[in-house]
This record gives structure tokens, sequence and C-alpha cells, in this order.
């Protein structure tokens, strides 16, 4: 069995430890912002500054999305049921939906208010209070630093786990909540930069351009953010294959096993972070009886399942195989193998 096979068995069964350590981010993440909102909102008021304001909605957007974070953890994990027979593994990419709305309208369209509101008053601020305004941004650059590299490590060691690099982890992850909240982190500190830099220009010059300017750069780097979010959990949740190279192997499985001539077509959808649905068409050798053909089924579904817990939803149809389906079928393998084989390569 190979690295990405065995990788693909550790994310299956380790994915409640997984969920509890993405429990403990999400929760570091929401306390620190909890406490730097308030911190930021009482700088921004004292003060006057738009940026800083501008970063306190942006704190307040990002505990609220925390919040959705933490009830997609609990909801994805519920039992499948008569309504729900796939169970709820993809409230987790709804649930990443809400927390990038909430980003971009929270966050991203006040920040760009607040930089319109900076122009409309000029330089008639007081700046009496900027000095504590940048010490709580410094204090907050600390906090949300600390948060980012708790997420970080998370994502370093799941990239091990997977035999991969940490960028190729960031793309290609199953856990779209730790990349929710590492996105969030590292946009928290990048704003907070870009909100220091805003008011000490505007107090070394006098100008507002500067902070106007940077509550701007803060509103489009959350709305950017939100953006690519939105279109992850969008595609998961309209119904996602799962990765090529993992497609491959389980095409090539199929294709070893002795009493399958062609796999006409072979159909994936990530159904959540530890569940997958496997669809594949199959012309079988001649010769089998409907006995013999029932044992073939139940051992090859058995045998994928053991090799790749995450599928858990198996189906495999008989057909036969015509002609053009045979050359179709090539095709697609081949195209198959070739993007398996781009993203291996990407993945290191």
């Amino acid at each position: 069995m190979s690295d990405t096979t065995r990788s693909a068995d550790r994310s299956g069964e380790e994915t409640p430890d997984q969920d509890a350590k993405t429990a403990v981010t999400v929760l570091v993440a929401l306390a620190a912002n909890l406490v730097i909102a308030v911190a930021k909102a009482v700088g921004g008021v004292f003060a006057g500054s738009p940026a800083l304001l501008s970063e306190a909605a942006h704190s307040v957007a990002d505990s609220l999305n925390e919040v959705f974070l933490l009830a997609s953890l609990k909801r994805s994990r519920k039992a499948p049921d008569d309504q729900h027979p796939f169970g709820y593994g993809k409230e987790r990419y709804f649930w990443s939906l809400l927390a990038a709305v909430g980003i971009f309208v929270m966050g991203g369209c006040f920040s760009v208010f607040q930089g319109f509101e900076a122009l409309h008053a000029g330089g008639s601020e007081d700046h009496s209070g900027y000095v504590v305004g940048l010490a709580v941004l410094g204090v907050a650059l600390l906090a949300e630093g600390s948060s980012l590299v708790r997420a970080l490590v998370q994502v370093r060691g799941q990239a091990r786990e997977a035999d991969r690099g940490v960028l190729a982890e960031l793309r290609n992850g199953d856990d779209p909540t730790l990349r929710t909240v590492l996105a969030e982190d590292s946009t928290a500190c990048l704003g907070v930069l870009f909100a220091i830099t805003g008011m000490w220009l505007h107090m070394v010059t006098g100008d507002a351009a500067y902070e106007a300017a940077a509550s701007f750069l803060i509103g489009v780097l959350l709305g950017y953010v939100a953006y690519r979010l939105a279109m992850e959990s969008r595609g998961r949740l309209i119904g996602e294959a799962i990765d090529p190279v993992q497609r491959h192997e389980l095409r090539v499985f199929l294709d070893e096993q002795p009493e399958i001539d062609t796999v006409t077509s072979l159909l994936t959808m990530r159904l959540g972070n530890d569940s997958t649905l496997v669809a594949a068409r199959v012309d079988l050798v001649s010769g089998l009886d409907s006995e013999e053909v029932e044992e073939v089924l139940v051992r090859v579904k058995a045998a994928m399942a053991r090799a790749w817990p995450h599928a858990d939803q198996i189906f495999l149809d008989v057909t036969d195989a015509s002609a053009k389906d045979r050359a179709r079928a090539r095709r697609d393998h081949q195209a198959l193998a070739e993007a398996a084989a781009a993203r291996a390569e990407g993945n290191h």
C-alpha cells in the first residue's frame, strides 16, 4: 500500500483526535479575539482612530465566526438518520461558508466604511490617544501571532501525517475549519500591521488619508479571504471529488482485481472530513454466476473499506461495457493518472 493510501488511513482513523485539536485551536483563537476586540474597540473610541475601529470590527467578526466553527465541529459528527442517511459531514462546509460571509459583511464592509469616514473627517481627529491605540495594536499583534502559531503547528502536524508539505496541506487538506482559523489569524496579523502603519503615518503627517488607506486595505484583505473561503465551501457543498491521487489509487485497486475486466467509471464525492461516497461501474469477466458475482462485490467493497476507511459509502454497479465504454474508460484512466502525478508532485 502506498504512502498516500496510508496517509488516508491515518486521516480516517484519527479524525476524532484531529477534531479535538482543531477545537482547541478554535477556542484559543476565540479567547484571543474576544479580549482583543474589546481592547481595540475601547482604544479606537478613545483615540478616534478609524483604522483601530476597523480592526475591532475585524476581531468581532472573527469571534462570531469561531462560534460558527465550533458549531460545525459538533454538528458534523452527528450520526446518520432517516432524513440524512449519509450523515452530517457537510455541516462543516456550511458553517465555514457562514464564517466567510461574516468575515465579508462584519469585517470587510465595516472597514471600507471606516475608510470613507476617515477621509470625510480629514485631519480633525485628536491624536492624544493614538499612543494608547498603538500600544493596544502591539498587544493584539502578540495575541494574534500566538493564535496563528498554534494553528500553524497543527497544520504542520497534519501535513507530516499526510506525507506532504505545509503549502500542499493548506491547498488540499480536508479540514475547512482549521483552514478558516488559519486564514482569520493570518489576516488578523496583517490587518494589525496595516492599522499600525496607518495610525503612525497619520500621527506623523497629520494626514488622515494614510489611516483611511489602512482601513481600505483591511477591508480589501478581508473581502479577498472571505471570497476564497466561500468558494472552497461552495465546492464542497455542491459535491466535490476527493484528491486525484486517492481516486487514482482506487481506480488502480479496482483494475487489479482479477474478476473485474473494466472499470467503466469511478465517481467520488466528499461527504465530510472522514466520509466519502465511492460509486463505480464495473464490467466483470465472463463465466461468473450470480452467487459468484455477489461474493466478488462483497469482497471488493470490504477490501476497499479496509484500505480507505474514509470511503464509508461504496457502491459497485455491474454493467456490460461496450467498445465505446472501454475506450472512454482508458482515456479517463490516463487523464486521472496524469492528474494524480501532477498533484503528487505538487504535494512535495
